[in-house]
């Protein structure tokens, strides 16, 4: 039954997305959310292709997913940032399995610095991995998802989506790029009146290894870098299942956005309620937090 505050705002309900069955395309599968969403994915009943350029990491998940006996699944081990590779592997997963349904563009790499310290090609490094490998799998899939119907694309932003620190120029660049691009897309798939929906997932502080693994640019020096990964590693504390666990229930639930976290929601409403001056804020929070743990 329709939601009657829907129908007065003019609000289009996709039917939830039906798992078992389904044949989803997860980014990033080798560890952290990645890794649990292919999992719960599997244990649902969907036959999972995982994607990531950690050729042991990713392995290991597929294997643990076989020997559950759960779903099917098929690991590519690709670098995102070698475009040419990347269109070769989209090529080979759409005549292997021509018939996902379920998007997870979930891999992302973090990149501390200015941007006055960050080299054009650790700014790009990261653009292509983030941003542009998103756009470009999300543009090889979506004709045959939009001919198949009932289909969910899930793109995973960030709190930095939401809120652009100092420090974070790179970073926080290629997820409000991919914010804009998954509600932009959104947008026109609701006026075609497609029952292929977009999910953008903007996740706070979740406990994975992107602070201990993120790229400091050769600017910034050394003990600040070392502080720096301190800091973030510290935030980093929601648990990566549960993350895992909301995303695939929003993307089933068609739901068109979803924050994770505390931190992420708190920041989420200064931004909209101070949006020209929330940096202030967060900054003495960011500091007070340093004062309090040190």
């Amino acid at each position: 039954m329709m939601n009657p505050l829907d129908l007065v705002l003019g609000v289009r309900r996709m039917p939830a997305i039906e798992v078992s069955g389904s044949t989803a395309l997860v980014t990033g599968a080798a560890g952290g959310m990645g890794e649990h969403i292919a999992r719960l994915l599997a244990e649902r009943g969907a036959d999972v292709v995982v994607v990531d350029r950690d050729a042991v990491g990713l392995t290991r998940v597929a294997d643990a997913i076989r020997a559950a006996g759960d779903a099917t699944v098929h690991d590519y081990v690709v670098d995102l940032a070698d475009r040419s590779a990347t269109d070769a592997m989209i090529d080979r997963i759409m005549g292997q399995h021509p018939d996902v349904n379920l998007l997870f563009n979930n891999a992302g790499v973090a990149l501390g610095g200015r941007f006055g310290q960050v080299p054009a090609a650790d700014f790009d490094w990261l653009l292509e991995i983030n941003l542009l490998a998103p756009i470009r799998i999300t543009r090889a899939f979506l004709p045959g998802m939009l001919a198949r119907g009932n289909a969910q694309v899930v793109n995973t932003s960030s709190l930095f989506g939401l809120v652009g620190p100092a420090g974070q120029t790179a970073y926080s660049t290629s997820k409000f790029g991919l914010r804009g691009f998954s509600e932009s897309l959104r947008s026109e798939l609701e006026a075609d009146g497609s029952d292929v929906g977009v999910t953008v997932v903007h996740p706070g502080g979740i406990r994975t290894n992107i602070a201990v693994n993120a790229r400091i640019a050769d600017g910034v020096d050394p003990l600040e870098a070392a502080r720096i990964q301190a800091h973030f590693a510290r935030m980093l504390s929601y648990p990566a299942a549960k993350a895992a666990q909301e995303i695939v229930d929003a993307a089933v639930a068609r739901r068109p956005r979803l924050v994770i976290g505390a931190d992420a929601k708190a920041l989420d409403v200064l931004a909209r309620s101070n949006p020209w001056g929330y940096w202030s804020y967060l900054e003495r929070g960011m500091k007070l937090a340093g004062a309090v743990r040190r």
